[in-house]
């Protein structure tokens, strides 16, 4: 059984499994709503985990059209312009921040 609360229009708000002072009401494990509930709450929480991500395969993909590149598997201009001048800009800011790679650690988490 599950407690719920419920908004003015009578959509769930929130479900928890043990009893909270705003519930308004108990559900059984397997009613639609308690299974629509949770299967709602694992996609978010499923797209909050890529989105978190996001930065850290920008820099793995980033990494390998280098390493494509640099052994000539990969020409630069194989891909669209658009991609050209994107990777272009990064290598750019790359090449600057270079001199200061003592400042940055490889996990890119912090300073120094």
């Amino acid at each position: 059984m599950f407690y719920v609360q419920r908004d003015p229009g009578g959509v769930l708000v929130r479900v928890e499994a043990t009893s909270f002072a705003e519930a308004t009401g108990q559900l059984p494990a397997d009613d639609h709503e308690i299974q629509a509930w949770f299967a709602n709450e694992v996609v978010e929480k499923s797209l909050n985990q890529l989105k978190l991500s996001d930065m850290e395969m920008i820099r793995v993909l980033d990494d390998l059209i280098q390493v494509l590149t640099s052994k000539g598997i990969l020409n630069v201009t194989d891909l669209p312009a658009a991609a050209q001048a994107k990777l272009m800009d990064r290598n750019q800011a790359r090449e600057t921040l270079g001199g200061l790679s003592d400042l940055i650690n490889d996990d890119e988490t912090r300073l120094i």
